[in-house]
């Protein structure tokens, strides 16, 4: 098995995470019920976002802080939800990659994970959305 090293890896990555994400009885409904995302619109923006992270293009410029704080207006995310998220990421990171940079998208993401949460827990305890 061979790491991530291109953009076609990055998208093959995200187009078989999101296949999961999608049919996953637990986080499916934040995708296709709470925002109804526009697949074609959020998929490129999610290969720009990991091919910055991991590959060090800068194509993504956003706000998923932003984006993550909104979504939880709408509907609570709990750890529970974020623990599935990381599961099903590690879970397709290791059936298609193996290397540094497979690992690297594992911690990465983890760490996002966790800053994500500690955001909207800060948040909640202050009663507003900064």
């Amino acid at each position: 098995m061979m790491d991530i090293s291109t953009e076609d890896d990055v998208a093959l990555l995200i187009d078989t995470f999101y296949k999961r994400v999608v049919t996953d009885p637990l986080i499916a409904h934040f995708f296709t019920e709470v925002v109804q995302l526009n697949w074609h619109t959020h998929i490129p923006i999610m290969n720009r976002f990991w091919c910055s992270v991991l590959l060090g293009t800068g194509s993504y410029s956003g706000q998923p802080m932003r984006a993550h704080l909104e979504l939880n207006q709408k509907s609570a995310l709990t750890s529970g939800h974020f623990e599935r998220w990381l599961e099903l990421w590690t879970d397709t990171v290791h059936s298609l990659f193996e290397g540094e940079l497979a690992n690297r998208a594992i911690n990465q993401a983890k760490m996002m994970a966790h800053l994500i949460q500690d955001k909207l827990d800060r948040s909640a305890n202050k009663g507003f959305i900064q």
